[in-house]
């Protein structure tokens, strides 16, 4: 899904906000040691969403087809299939687990704990982790094809709206505040990362390294979240 590069996946205790790694970064949440054959596919998946990313980076997510990737990655086409239904899917990859995982820390946080804080540290080590994206991957991540791609800008938009349809839906089933507002506070954190793909995008569509990327986009991102914190912490404690 992030706003990060695009390699790693499921298959370790990591995974990306980004373009399969393409969204803006990798999200650090512990996973079950798999198999040997969950290992195994979640090597090729990894290799797909990698392959794509490059190409992506390469010569664009328009020019580039899905045949083109299998080719690329060694794989029949439809083995890319099986693990990607559509070619927007390399885009957005693990957007479920995403989702999951942030309504999981609203759900789960202590009573006092705002939905604001709750994401936090989650979405701060997302952002951390840009700095460790390999730079030719950069043009493959999904805030940079957003930037330059308008089908791209529209996948990662609908995305977004998705994800503040399930926070909503977190909010308001662990607090007291009324459907409206808890709609407002799903969207404002969705925007959040509304935030995290254009900001990323627009630095690295000027050129600016991962590692400038993540120095300029933490404290702002954070500052975002602590007036969130300060918004919700009041009307949001949890019901018992």
């Amino acid at each position: 899904m992030l706003l990060g590069s695009a390699s790693d996946c499921l298959d370790g205790a990591y995974i990306k906000f980004g373009v399969r790694s393409n969204f803006v970064a990798w999200y650090a949440f512990a996973v079950t040691e798999p198999g040997l054959r969950d290992r195994k596919k979640a090597r090729t998946r990894r290799l797909i969403a990698e392959t794509a990313a490059r190409l992506f980076a390469e010569r664009g997510y328009e020019r580039v087809t899905v045949s083109e990737i299998a080719r690329a990655a060694e794989v029949a086409e439809q083995t890319l299939y099986n693990y990607f239904p559509t070619k927007e899917q390399l885009v957005t990859d693990h957007e479920q687990q995403f989702e999951e995982r942030l309504s999981e820390l609203i759900r789960s946080r202590d009573s006092g704990t705002s939905p604001a804080a709750a994401i936090r540290d989650f979405v701060l080590q997302s952002i951390s982790a840009i700095r460790d994206m390999p730079p030719e991957l950069a043009g493959g991540t999904l805030g940079y094809l957003a930037a330059i791609s308008p089908a791209v800008h529209r996948l990662a938009l609908e995305m977004v709206d998705r994800q503040a349809t399930a926070l909503t839906a977190a909010i308001a089933e662990t607090s007291t505040v009324a459907p409206e507002i808890a709609r407002l506070q799903g969207i404002a954190l969705a925007g959040v990362f509304r935030i995290i793909i254009g900001e990323s995008g627009r630095r690295a569509v000027e050129g600016q390294t991962p590692a400038q990327i993540t120095a300029g986009l933490l404290p702002e991102v954070e500052s975002v979240l602590a007036e969130l914190d300060r918004w919700m912490i009041l009307p949001t404690s949890r019901t018992k």
